[in-house]
């Protein structure tokens, strides 16, 4: 068996201990005669033997009497009975989280400076990196009993909807210092379970003034009972999409109705396009489309100034047409007059053409409520076009532009009536959301905030009499906004309380994205999601430096414990595999394990 020094010959340092006082009482330390252990350090420059040579103070007074005190030094070099330095642990977590790359391209960046297997690599980040990343916003804990004392604390909170039956991620964030609270999985979202989530917060004697939260049914009742004084605020975005729900519905079922009867006035004619050969566009390869020498008309200005090179080519091309003009015509010269009528219907062409592609664009528009309506979008967009047509027309009609026209002018006309209430209910939304926003406005109280809603809300009941359909908007708009009346109005009595949390859903976001751009799958995500979503979520240092900076002061029993927490999350999914071969031996090993145990009736 080969020893340390033949696998590592480049091992450089030993690590040994000065003399070095007690922390507590100021004596000095005495050596114990053993030595716990040696181990073996690679790190991105080079290779260290570490001793753990513990020692102890003799002060019989000292609180610190008769426990192995370790030194500093070594334990920033890298974690206890670890092979790998923190700055390899760090450059590791680096290039997964803010580079993305997978694995196989980190390890392969590695293996130039040191001896490492892939699945080392996907271990450290797991089992090492992730819970030290976790433990470092822990030395800050003071700045946050500091703050609950003296201002108190503001906490937002947002879960991750889950997939397929999944527990659901939750996270709770501390706004004025920006500290993760929570973050982890619920099973259900009952009261019970919220309340459990939250508990810990009050257990750890911290004050919190203030919660923003969306309005989830069992965590309204659970904030009121872990934090009764607390001012609980729902994110206005989440009310807002809530109260236009009526009308983005209307707004969908008019937009479906309007897109299929412009299809049917005017789908045959918008539907063709300038093609090879039927069904087949632009096609690029070894078997390449055939184009003509002709650039369109309005393209060749943009290319000539974009390349200068290209004004050559395109006087080419005008010469070869000319030349294949000359062998049509019967005297092989052709005129002025026949030259600008071709540029005449190749423009008009191009035109018509242009015209159908736009209505063809707008018939596949999406919403995004509540600010984003396709049906009022679509609507307004096709009588732009429509009233543009004929402008066109009058100038100079053509059956294409003309059938275009009257098809589109019918569809609106059919519609306007549709319109003018989704149009309506839309301004009603852009009221209240204008009215809600603090920008540019005098600072108000959340009284005074609510009185001005209270007032809007009945000018829209007496502009909604005698109209059923904007009636029902109204009512609809004026229950929801009693079910969030409670909480929307705190954010303009409470500092810092935000109006939205969208930071939450920003990070969730920002988390799917992250882990997309790693794994490249979808799939792939929702499993890292929910075997590591928790400490992914934590913030990490801005740069390189930070972190190994950060993760190599972290307390050593603090990262024990978080590994533990680790590997119990992730034991859940031990036969979360597809692989026959790899379930066939889970089962094996469940089975032989159970046959170990005593026959007979269970115990318990």
């Amino acid at each position: 068996m080969r020893t340390p020094k033949q696998l590592y010959p480049q091992i450089s340092k030993t690590y040994t201990y000065e003399l070095e006082t007690c922390s507590i009482c100021g004596r000095l330390l005495v050596q114990e005669e053993y030595t716990n252990g040696r181990k073996i350090v690679q790190t991105m420059e080079s290779v260290m033997k570490i001793a753990y040579c513990p020692k102890r103070c003799l002060n019989p007074d000292c609180d610190g009497q008769g426990t192995n005190l370790r030194s500093a030094g070594w334990q920033q070099i890298a974690p206890l009975h670890g092979t790998y330095g923190y700055d390899v642990i760090a450059n590791i977590g680096w290039q997964r989280q803010t580079w993305h790359q997978n694995f196989n391209e980190i390890h392969n960046g590695l293996v130039k400076h040191l001896q490492i297997s892939e699945s080392q690599v996907r271990y450290l980040y797991t089992y090492q990196y992730l819970p030290l990343l976790a433990c470092h916003e822990r030395d800050s804990w003071e700045d946050l009993v500091h703050v609950s004392k003296e201002m108190g604390l503001v906490l937002t909170l947002d879960g991750l909807a889950p997939e397929g039956g999944e527990p659901q991620l939750w996270l709770i964030r501390e706004l004025r210092t920006g500290k993760t609270l929570r973050s982890g999985w619920m099973s259900e979202q009952s009261q019970v379970a919220f309340e459990n989530f939250l508990k810990p917060i009050v257990e750890a004697k911290l004050r919190v003034v203030a919660v923003m939260s969306d309005k989830q049914r069992g965590l309204l009742p659970a904030i009121k009972s872990i934090f009764p004084q607390a001012a609980h605020g729902y994110c206005h975005s989440h009310y807002l999409k809530n109260i236009a729900v009526p009308v983005a519905t209307r707004d969908e079922a008019m937009k479906v109705s309007l897109r299929k009867q412009v299809r049917a006035e005017v789908g045959e004619l918008i539907r063709p396009e300038q093609v090879e050969r039927p069904g087949v566009l632009t096609v690029t390869g070894l078997l390449p489309t055939l184009v003509n020498n002709v650039l369109p008309t309005k393209d060749v200005s943009a290319v000539i100034k974009d390349e200068p090179l290209m004004a050559d080519k395109v006087e080419n091309v005008e010469k070869v047409e000319e030349t294949e003009d000359r062998k049509d015509t019967p005297d092989g010269v052709k005129t002025e007059e026949d030259k600008q009528r071709a540029l005449a219907r190749q423009e008009q062409e191009e035109i018509e053409t242009a015209c159908k592609r736009r209505v063809r664009y707008l018939l596949t528009l999406k919403g995004r409520p509540p600010f984003r309506l396709a049906g009022v979008e679509m609507h307004e967009q096709l009588r732009e076009v429509s009233d543009c047509l004929g402008e066109m027309t009058v100038h100079m009609p053509t059956p294409c532009l003309t059938q275009l026209q009257q098809g589109i002018e019918q569809s609106l006309v059919a519609h306007q009536e549709d319109y003018l209430h989704v149009r309506q209910g839309f301004d009603w939304l852009r009221q209240i959301s204008d009215l809600l926003d603090p920008e540019d406005k005098p600072v108000r109280t959340g009284e005074q905030v609510k009185e001005k809603l209270q007032s809007h809300l009945r000018l829209m009941e007496q502009q909604s009499q005698g109209n059923d359909i904007l009636t029902e908007f109204v009512e609809q708009i004026t229950k929801t906004t009693e079910n969030y009346q409670s909480g929307l109005f705190h954010t303009y009595d409470t500092p810092n309380l935000p109006r939205t949390n969208n930071d939450r859903e920003s990070e969730f976001r920002g988390l799917n994205q992250q882990l997309l751009r790693t794994t490249g799958q979808k799939g792939g995500t929702r499993r890292l999601i929910q075997r590591s979503g928790a400490w992914e979520l934590i913030p990490r240092p801005d740069s390189l430096t930070k972190t190994v900076a950060a993760i190599s002061t972290v307390d050593h029993d603090e990262y024990k414990k978080e590994r533990i927490r680790v590997c119990s999350h992730r034991d859940r999914f031990r036969l979360h595999t597809r692989s026959v071969k790899q379930s066939r031996k889970q089962l094996q090993d469940l089975k032989e394990r159970w046959l170990r145990l005593p026959s007979g009736k269970p115990p318990g």
